[in-house]
């Protein structure tokens, strides 16, 4: 476990760094990843203000500021979002299976073990975000969606295709992973190798992968996308379907 005394600081420290009105800087946290998070890593062995950094494989994990567990894994790299090709280089590091290892600095905020059916991972589209530098959120999973995706589960199968539920009033279109971990398996290269429409605009794409557990008690995931539709106000930001009150971890009533 890190120190706490050290995580609520950071925590603070960028609550103060992304609040209005440096959110309508979209390069903030580029510019707190870059300018202050590798340089305290490289000088010092201290990644503050983020909780860590990872200079080898090129990514950082830092607190948000938006709910008590929260956090977001943030390439090292200028990487803007979905949209950049560098991401589907077949030499770039799967940031996904970073994020996923990432969800136990959200048990520490929660204090206490969460069943990976109620995390998730999120990516926004180019219209459903405000930060130009690619971000993963790793939070809880809405326990109404959670719910919906373990009934409709034997209709997610191993290739993209429609989901036949709404999902926080939106459809989108799923597919399952088996296994613990995601390994190489990155889903931005998944969607699109797997969607031509997607490849063809990939940043009007959103992306989510959800934990689960499926009905013979193996682990994956079901991975999840929707396209933005600015004509009809639709920003395709699978980060709603993301509870950053965490009600999955209270008991139920």
């Amino acid at each position: 476990m890190r120190s706490w005394c050290v995580a609520a600081l950071a925590a603070c420290f960028v609550a103060l760094a992304l609040a209005s009105p440096a959110l309508a800087d979209p390069d903030a946290l580029w510019n707190l990843v870059s300018g202050q998070c590798v340089p305290s890593q490289q000088a010092k062995h201290d990644p503050s203000p983020c909780l860590m950094v990872d200079l080898a494989g090129g990514y950082a994990v830092l607190k948000d500021e938006s709910g008590a567990t929260q956090v977001l894994v943030i390439p090292t790299t200028r990487i803007t979002g979905i949209e950049s090709p560098a991401l589907l280089d077949p030499a770039s590091p799967n940031y996904w299976a970073d994020a996923w290892k990432a969800r136990h600095d959200v048990e520490t905020f929660a204090h206490r073990d969460i069943p990976r059916e109620d995390l998730a991972l999120a990516v926004n589209s180019i219209y459903g975000r405000s930060q130009d530098q690619l971000h993963i959120h790793v939070d809880c999973i809405r326990p109404d969606v959670r719910d919906a995706l373990n009934m409709a589960e034997d209709r997610i199968g191993p290739t993209w295709a429609p989901l036949d539920i709404a999902l926080a009033g939106h459809r989108y279109r799923a597919m399952r992973l088996t296994g613990e971990d995601l390994g190489d398996r990155d889903p931005f290269k998944l969607l699109a190798s797997g969607d031509p429409t997607a490849l063809a605009a990939m940043g009007l794409e959103t992306l989510v992968v959800a934990g689960a557990v499926f009905s013979d008690g193996s682990p994956g995931f079901i991975l999840l996308s929707d396209r933005a539709d600015p004509s009809n106000h639709d920003p395709a930001s699978g980060e709603s379907l993301l509870d950053h009150t965490c009600q999955v971890l209270r008991p139920a009533a």
